[in-house]
């Protein structure tokens, strides 16, 4: 095994001009099977009941609504974030298994909206986890929806929705930012650092000081104890 570990591994570029054909039929086919995790924390979820439906029938475009993170694409989040809600968000989107994308709808996500001057509400959501689509309106219309979800379909088709790497390599400033917002001792069940790893993502930027303050307050899950 030593000597299978020290032999080169030569990086090659593929020549063969029908080699990517491949690569972008899947691209394709990822970008119109999508399945939509709806978060709805605010006054947008109203919205969603006509884009999937009869009217406009997303699901025409590829666009399935889905009631787990586990089995997700497409993290929606309608509308204004609490700081109690934020942390519940945060924590669905670890739970999403990679690519994963992020749809912000209403101005609330953009920057507070009505709600900027209140305490209780976060004001920009790509401060704590990377968004890849902001859709802003107060609310926005079912065609609005449409028209973002179908930008984010032609991102993920060209590869440019590549957000999702972002929260590894750059998961020291996020953490950062959600641990002003929650507390020293905030931390969540995933282990963020592991998949960065599994993924080949860990950057300077993956690791600081705050990935530092939560290995010393983070505690490992325990099964709960069931009583009759």
């Amino acid at each position: 095994m030593k000597k299978l570990e020290n032999i080169p591994v030569e990086q090659r570029k593929r020549t063969n001009p029908l080699a990517h054909v491949f690569d972008e039929f899947m691209a394709f086919c990822q970008s119109r099977s999508l399945f939509m995790l709806h978060y709805c924390t605010g006054c947008g979820a109203v919205e969603l009941p006509p884009v999937m439906t009869s009217r406009f029938d997303g699901e025409r475009l590829g666009i399935s609504p889905m009631v787990s993170p586990r089995q997700a694409d497409v993290l929606l989040v309608t509308g204004y974030v609490s700081v109690k809600t934020l942390k519940r968000v945060i924590l669905t989107y670890e739970q999403m298994p990679a690519p994963k994308y992020v749809v912000g709808i209403c101005s609330c996500t953009v920057n507070g909206g009505m709600y900027w001057q209140s305490y209780a509400t976060a004001k920009k959501l790509s401060d704590y986890m990377p968004v890849d689509i902001y859709i802003a309106g107060c609310m926005p219309r079912p065609e609005a929806v449409i028209s973002g979800m179908r930008d984010l379909m032609e991102k993920i088709r060209t590869g440019k929705a590549q957000s999702w790497k972002d929260y590894f390599r750059n998961y020291d400033h996020y953490l950062g930012q959600q641990q002003r917002l929650f507390g020293p001792k905030w931390q969540t069940p995933t282990d963020i650092i592991g998949e960065a790893e599994h993924y080949g993502l860990i950057t300077e930027n993956t690791r600081g000081e705050h990935t530092r303050l939560l290995e010393q307050h983070q505690k490992r899950l325990e099964p709960l104890e069931m009583r009759l």
